[in-house]
């Protein structure tokens, strides 16, 4: 309880944002048990759970950092342009799923392709947002860490805005499979595939760097040459799967 208030004191924007996400994955949850809804050999509610989920934890992780930073006017509206941007996806994309129709990659209409077209841009927006709030941790106003867990808390931004951009190598795909289609047998929930490539594995691993290399500093490393080793062994990792999956192989295809 201490940690969330904590969040709600740093930043109420992002830890209400975070709260309706996590909130409306616990709904969308129930709902894949009470009223299954079935796309592509999946149940569709999973997608919007997983990124609801997600949004939450980047949300919250956000709200975290923010309070490192002295705050102010262009940081309130880059807040707002991500809780926007990331908010218009996932409605879109709970939307469909009720549906039972795909949110990415559907261009069966004009409507369709014009809404993949804008979720595109909202996620280029959101990411260069995050990108921005990443940038004011190499200012000389940042309140005072140790030197590892500020190196991971940039290195960490850096990753995730190169692994966000890589979702235009499924965009220019037009799947997020490669060697086969999309809807193959995959891992349960996330639904990686275990027939061909995949590139979300590379696009989650790289975006969750924000997560996990501040995690690894702050409780294990607490060294800054330990803490750039991580990132690029982290970084390398996400290079990997990508590289593989781009080759059309799966994740468990040695």
């Amino acid at each position: 309880m201490e940690i969330i208030e904590t969040l709600r004191i740093r930043s109420g924007l992002m830890y209400g944002f975070g709260l309706i996400n996590l909130v409306t994955a616990f709904l969308l949850i129930v709902l894949s048990f009470l009223k299954p809804v079935e796309f592509g050999g999946t149940n569709a509610w999973h997608k919007p759970i997983k990124f609801t989920l997600s949004t939450a934890i980047l949300s919250w992780s956000l709200a975290w950092y923010l309070g490192y930073l002295p705050g102010g006017r262009d940081i309130d509206i880059t807040n707002w342009v991500i809780v926007i941007t990331l908010g218009f996806e996932v409605v879109y994309i709970v939307w469909q799923a009720a549906k039972g129709e795909a949110s990415h990659f559907n261009s069966s209409t004009p409507f369709h392709s014009a809404m993949f077209s804008m979720m595109a841009l909202a996620a280029t927006i959101a990411t260069l947002a995050i990108g921005y709030l990443g940038l004011k941790f190499l200012g000389e106003t940042v309140q005072e860490l140790p030197d590892y867990y500020l190196w991971a808390i940039r290195l960490g931004f850096l990753l995730f805005v190169i692994f966000s951009f890589e979702g235009f190598v499924m965009g220019s795909n037009m799947a997020h499979s490669v060697g086969g289609p999309d809807g193959s047998s995959g891992i349960p929930f996330l639904n990686w595939s275990l027939s061909y490539g995949d590139l979300r594995i590379a696009h989650f691993i790289g975006m969750h760097a924000l997560q996990v290399l501040p995690f690894l500093a702050w409780y294990f490393l607490k060294e800054v040459n330990l803490t750039i080793g991580s990132f690029i062994l982290y970084g390398l990792l996400a290079i990997f799967v990508l590289v593989q999956a781009l080759q059309g192989k799966s994740i468990v295809t040695l």
